[in-house]
């Protein structure tokens, strides 16, 4: 492969911030950002909670507003980890595609 196409690859490829903080903002609390950004057991691990959370919130309040407030945490912490977490994908893609030349 020339220098031009595994660029282009790479360009292709990369994760944007921007897409991830949409991701983060209006689907956060199920872990949309966590899977573009290539972290599916993690994205899935809070999908499985919210929709947990949300199911068993129809029957009963209490604890289950603890693991709300849970999400959310997750959630807001998220906010700082989405820059690192985006570098690290774009580095594996970087070596993945840099590599195949």
């Amino acid at each position: 492969m020339t220098t031009d196409r595994v660029s282009a690859q790479y360009d292709i490829e990369k994760k944007s911030l921007v897409v991830a903080y949409v991701l983060w903002l209006f689907l956060g609390y199920v872990g949309a950002h966590r899977f573009y950004l290539g972290r599916p057991i993690s994205g899935l691990i809070m999908l499985l909670i919210s929709g947990a959370t949300l199911l068993v919130s129809f029957v009963t309040f209490g604890l289950l507003s603890f693991l709300w407030f849970g999400i959310a945490l997750w959630w807001l912490i998220d906010a700082l980890l989405i820059p690192g977490m985006a570098a690290g994908t774009n580095t594996r893609i970087a070596d993945r595609v840099f590599a195949r030349r």
